[in-house]
């Protein structure tokens, strides 16, 4: 792959080792991904509107409409991407998008953050398996890769 590319990779390109097999694949869900949208917009409008009566602006209401607008504008420009991306659970790693590989005792911990999966590494870097139906699922098919699927 060129690493000058602007190509995004909504699923894993990196090859499988020899003997290598997929556990499971995790994708964003459609549903998921509208549902929190909706929470955000629900938070953003009701910060906007305190903001302008903490301000004293006599139009309380413009807060709600821009933080719907917001939220809206980014979820519509998003969905299609966010929805598209896919993991890959092997007995060995975890596959993200593009390139992304992590294995599995190299996971340090693995826990829900609203819709998403934080997967932490022994080094500390952190990555998101985002919009994630049942979060616990998830998370027990990774602790059950890692404690028993794993090479």
């Amino acid at each position: 792959m060129d690493p000058t590319s602007t190509q995004t990779h909504f699923a894993p390109t990196t090859p499988l080792e020899p003997g290598e097999r997929v556990i499971e694949t995790f994708r964003g869900d459609r549903a998921t991904y509208w549902r929190e949208h909706a929470w955000l917009a629900a938070i953003a409008m009701a910060a906007g509107m305190a903001i302008l009566w903490a301000m004293g602006n006599p139009h309380v209401w413009t807060g709600a409409v821009g933080g719907l607008l917001a939220i809206a504008v980014r979820a519509l420009y998003l969905a299609s991407d966010e929805t598209r991306m896919s993991w890959q659970l092997t007995d060995a790693r975890l596959l993200g998008p593009g390139t992304r590989a992590i294995a599995l005792g190299n996971i340090a911990a693995v826990r829900s953050l609203f819709s998403a999966v934080q997967v932490v590494t022994v080094t500390g870097d952190k990555h998101l398996l985002k919009y994630q139906p049942d979060t616990k699922a998830v998370i027990a098919a990774i602790e059950r890769a890692r404690t028993g699927g794993g090479r």
